[in-house]
């Protein structure tokens, strides 16, 4: 059975495992930054007070975390994902409107190059992330004006995630992974494995990625 205390628990421990306040994880998720702070776990009659299930669903959207992954925080373990990640003192960060630029990735999709500025990040990232400005409002509602997305072109795409699709033609755009065929065969390449339903720029139909469109996924949003 999960106590009130386990819950809260979980919500800190997952909070620190990104470098993040309790306040940070509530603003990152797009939440007001007072949503997990200690002071609104108790009514003031004194009854427990629990988090409420959309502000947990987009805390774990926003982390990156599973459910599964959540479940073992609440049981006192760490959240594996977050083993291959480091914190970062900043990362690489770009316009999403110039995210089309030839010179922003190496030809394996690795964001590269001199035109990348720094962007001050105390979290938890692996190695390859990068963060996009986000300058328009082609993202709304989804992704607010004036927010920005940690990307990562390497992590481990599931089904649920929230991901950034750049393609040959130059339009980058994000989408919601809906379908993996797990009966594929193993050497079958991710865009044959994946179909994507457009949030932006693709105006919300579904498409199977051809093969030299990139697919990262977007792992934390701050707004």
């Amino acid at each position: 059975m999960i106590s009130h205390d386990d819950i809260w628990r979980a919500i800190d421990r997952l909070a620190a495992e990104r470098g993040l306040t309790p306040s940070g994880l509530a603003r990152a998720a797009g939440l007001d930054s007072t949503t997990f702070n200690p002071s609104k776990r108790i009514t003031p009659s004194g009854r427990p007070r629990w988090p409420g299930t959309e502000s947990l669903a987009r805390t774990l959207s926003a982390t990156g975390i599973s459910f599964e992954g959540f479940s073992r925080l609440l049981s006192g373990h760490h959240d594996p994902e977050a083993s291959s990640k480091a914190h970062h003192s900043h990362l690489k960060i770009a316009p999403f409107s110039q995210l089309a630029h030839p010179e922003l990735f190496d030809e394996t999709g690795l964001p590269d190059g001199e035109r990348w500025e720094k962007w001050e990040f105390h979290g938890m990232a692996d190695h390859h992330s990068y963060a996009v400005h986000v300058d328009c409002d082609t993202m709304e509602p989804i992704f607010r004006k004036g927010g920005t997305l940690v990307i990562s072109p390497t992590a481990a795409i599931r089904v649920n995630d929230r991901v950034l699709l750049h393609t040959p033609q130059g339009t980058s755009c994000c989408g919601l992974v809906t379908e993996r065929w797990h009966d594929a065969p193993v050497t079958a390449p991710l865009h044959e494995l994946v179909r994507i339903k457009g949030l932006a720029a693709i105006e919300g139909e579904e498409i199977i990625l051809d093969g030299v469109t990139r697919i990262h996924r977007i792992t934390m949003a701050c707004m």
